[in-house]
Parts: C-alpha cells; structure tokens; sequence
C-alpha cells in the first residue's frame, strides 16, 4: 500500500502562484510515477503533469510554462510550483502516485481556488 497526504492548496489572485507538495509513504520503492490531476466542478478528473522516478516529465498543453513538477526521491516527495494562475486552474487537485506493477493510489485532493 501507499499513502499519499498532499499539502499546500488555497486561495490566490490570477497571476499568482502556489506551490502543492505530496508525500508517499508505505511501499515508496514500488513507485514509479507520481503526478497530479485535478477535477473542476462539472468536469472529469484530467492530468496535469506526471514525472517518472528518473525525472522524465509530461505536461498538459494547457499548463505548459506556468507549472513545473519536481521531485525530491529521498524525502518520497512531489512538489507542482504553479506560477501565473488563471481562474480557469480552479480545481481539486489531487496527488498520483502508479507502481511499477501499474497499481495507482490517489491523494485526497487539495482545493485550488483562482480568483479574478
């Protein structure tokens, strides 16, 4: 099993930024891929950026530029910097994390909300 507690969601101006973290625990050295996804109301669940455990990244077009998925191995943890929100990053985000044996855990969501 592995637990994934995400921290760092709120409340920000367009063009502002925010930086979400996401630590695993449990069986960490099964995981291979860790990432986000985020759902606005009405919508389905959509990715945003995954990165592999040597570094490759994937973006959604949409957020190209403005966000960047980081990872720190050693402390089992993901990070997504998101710089010059728009209204339209309104969503829960949510921490992903797939094992090697394509076994996928999800956090429990962090609000993101953008005002205009």
């Amino acid at each position: 099993q592995v637990q994934l507690v995400e921290s760092g969601g709120g409340l920000v101006q367009a063009g502002g930024s925010l930086r979400l973290s996401c630590a695993a625990s449990g069986r960490i050295a099964s995981i291979n891929v860790m990432g986000w996804y985020r759902q606005a109301p009405g919508k389905q669940r959509d990715l945003v950026a995954t990165i592999t455990s040597g570094g490759r990244t994937n973006y959604a077009d949409s957020v190209k530029g403005r966000f960047t998925i980081s990872r720190d191995n050693a402390e089992n943890t993901v990070y997504l910097q998101m710089n010059s929100l728009k209204t339209e990053d309104t969503a829960v985000y949510y921490c992903y994390a797939r094992t090697s044996t394509f076994l996928e855990y999800w956090g429990q969501g962090s609000q993101v909300t953008v005002s205009s």
